[in-house]
């Protein structure tokens, strides 16, 4: 009944916030209660007669009511709200008059109210203490639900060891974990997890929702530098199990993890902060070996996977970064790996990206791609334009945009009703 009344003060939130205005939110909110309590009153009665003439099956209708509740939030959104709620961006790509953001308050109330975008990203300037970030946050995600009925994605990077923005900066009384390469030498997945529980525990006690890991990566070129201490593994069997206990330990405090880099950032030699840079495997060698973790991570239920941008010319016969490409992210990712949850794009301020494209080209293309959210634009008003004249003339379908939002929105409702219980 727990899960009832959550759905229930999901539909209330949402609809109050978006239908204020209307003289249809009672009666919207009330038939969505009615539904969702026949179909706990129908789990009941089969937990009881254990029988399957009850129908129909009490945890799909539940699906299909939240699929519902879903598609009706964005049938009432324009334009401008769902593109805004594609981008995760630092909050001072919004707010480019304040310096660096420190605190919340109406100067954020007001750019959130103008450009709900999806979610904010957090870096080292952001972060100052315990109860700052908790305050800062907090007045984030009710300027968010206030704004669209959903949380923001407040996202951070704590793979811990060599990338933490929290433990590395000295600033807060937290654990410090070693490199992730030196944990997963150990090849316990007892301690993975535990360390995912740990890291789990400080960030959603913040106020975090995201964590941009595991690294999901296979290190198997030892050149590489860009993860060599951040890759569990240069087995793509101990990386995977590694990767899928830690975040299984971050999902079990709540917070959302996030595999990267898809298809896998381990065989590459350059950094693709810097510029360019390639794998050069065949699809058949990456299955046996990048791609493996990622594919465990599909079976297990991952819900957001980050592209890198990695050029696999071997695969798409040109230079195209993987976040670009359909053939990688549609063809390979959703259609060969069959994964339908998010895809996140790495940072696309990154020098892969912005030798080649603009920001309002790079963020049309990842979406055309397959990708759902846009992280990091350089110019993100140039890339959130770009995005919205694409919707506008056709080049992105109306289909293509709701799909993403349907993703995304789904994430945003399963952290309510996990907050709510």
């Amino acid at each position: 009944m727990k899960s009832r009344l959550a759905m229930v003060l999901v539909s209330v939130l949402a609809v109050s916030m978006l239908m204020a205005c209307t003289k249809k939110t009672g009666e919207y909110t009330d038939t969505y209660k009615e539904e969702t309590d026949q179909a706990d009153t129908d789990e009941e009665e089969t937990d009881q007669a254990d029988t399957e003439e009850k129908s129909p099956n009490p945890e799909e209708r539940k699906e299909d009511i939240l699929s519902e509740t879903v598609g009706r939030q964005i049938d009432r959104m324009t334009a401008e709200e769902k593109v805004a709620q594609l981008f995760i961006i630092q909050p001072e790509a919004l707010m480019k008059d304040a310096g660096t953001v420190t605190a919340a308050g109406e100067t954020t109330r007001d750019a959130l109210n103008e450009t709900p975008v999806g979610g904010f990203i957090y870096l080292d300037g952001n972060l100052e203490s315990r109860g700052q970030v908790k305050e800062m946050l907090k007045n984030v995600q009710a300027f968010s639900i206030e704004r669209t009925g959903f949380p923001m994605f407040l996202c951070v990077d704590e793979e811990g060891g060599a990338v933490a923005r929290i433990a590395g900066s000295g600033r807060f009384d937290v654990p410090q974990m070693e490199d992730m390469s030196v944990v997963g030498s150990r090849e316990d997945t007892g301690e993975a997890y535990e360390i995912g529980k740990t890291i789990g525990d400080f960030l959603s006690d913040m106020g975090f929702n995201v964590d941009f890991a595991p690294v999901a990566d296979v290190l198997t070129n030892p050149e590489n530098q860009v993860v060599k201490r951040r890759a569990f593994s240069t087995d793509p069997k101990t990386a995977a199990a590694m990767a899928a206990a830690v975040a299984k330990g971050l999902e079990d405090k709540g917070v959302c993890a996030v595999y990267k880099h898809f298809p896998g950032h381990g065989g590459t030699a350059a950094d693709t902060h810097e510029g360019y840079a390639y794998v050069d495997k065949s699809l058949e060698e990456l299955k046996s070996q990048d791609l493996l973790p990622f594919q465990e991570a599909i079976s297990s239920g991952a819900k957001v996977i980050m592209a890198g941008h990695i050029s696999l010319p071997k695969v798409t016969g040109d230079d195209t970064p993987s976040s670009m490409s359909p053939e990688i992210i549609t063809g390979l990712l959703r259609t060969q790996m069959d994964y339908d949850g998010i895809v996140v794009t790495d940072a696309l301020n990154m020098g892969a990206v912005t030798e080649q494209y603009t920001s309002g080209q790079a963020a049309v293309r990842t979406i055309l791609a397959g990708s759902d959210l846009v992280l990091m634009p350089e110019d993100f008003e140039e890339a959130y334009q770009g995005v919205l004249d694409a919707v506008n003339d056709g080049t992105i379908s109306k289909e293509r945009l709701d799909e993403s939002l349907r993703r995304i929105l789904r994430i945003k409702i399963s952290m309510m009703d996990r907050e709510m219980n």
